[in-house]
């Protein structure tokens, strides 16, 4: 059987490390301590591997995800072996923290070390006209890897004042605080604004990460 399939660069990567990229847009994690990972984000595995759903954890949690109505399930892996993880083929990257955090917009966030902590936290100016607005923030020490529908931009927020599209931004330093800003007047809203018409406003020493794009879009209705 012949086919350009079978050249090393579809092969899995053969290496010691925990978290690999074997693509742009696949990921590796040899388990050895349990991951968090958004449901749905696991393509394969290898090994004896189980899955649980994860609860909210305390109940401060359990009643912040409940008033906030965030939608971002996750389910712990754990057992003995490698799972293979992505999202939409979107591209992914890693980010180690040590000792500090991030903030995590949407569906961006795909898998973490279980030892890393996270909570649900809203936008400052995240009101009924933006739908609400909240992000995961992760802090600790551990590997957190992300999803990215696009090749990601890292924009320095320190010098001056960065203003994202809320779809657009990925996440941001964890010490940033952004707050929701409409460049648009009620009038234009009204007549039918655009998605620009709210930005995450960021200023002061930290990064947010953009990605060329707004999202997934809807496919129109047939019927």
């Amino acid at each position: 059987m012949r086919s350009d399939l079978f050249d090393t660069d579809h092969h899995e990567r053969q290496t010691a490390e925990r978290w690999v990229l074997q693509s742009k847009r696949m990921l590796r994690v040899s388990l050895g301590g349990d991951v968090l990972a958004s449901k749905g984000a696991m393509v394969a595995f290898q090994g004896r591997v189980e899955y649980q759903h994860e609860s909210a954890g305390s109940l401060g949690k359990f009643v912040r995800k409940a008033l906030t109505s965030e939608d971002n399930p996750l389910m712990r892996v754990s057992g003995e072996g490698e799972v293979f993880f992505a999202q939409d083929a979107s591209e992914i990257f890693l980010i180690q923290l040590e000792g500090d955090g991030i903030s995590i917009n949407g569906r961006s966030l795909l898998a973490f070390d279980a030892t890393v902590d996270h909570d649900v936290h809203r936008t400052k100016g995240a009101g009924i006209m933006t739908g609400g607005l909240f992000n995961t923030v992760v802090q600790g020490s551990g590997t957190v890897a992300l999803a990215c529908d696009g090749e990601p931009m890292l924009l320095d927020c320190s010098q001056q004042p960065t203003y994202v599209d809320t779809q657009a931004a990925v996440c941001w330093s964890a010490n940033l605080s952004p707050d929701v800003v409409s460049s648009m007047n009620m009038r234009s809203m009204l007549r039918g604004g655009s998605g620009e018409a709210f930005q995450y406003a960021f200023h002061g020493p930290g990064f947010v990460v953009v990605q060329p794009s707004e999202g997934p879009t809807v496919p129109p209705h047939t019927h």
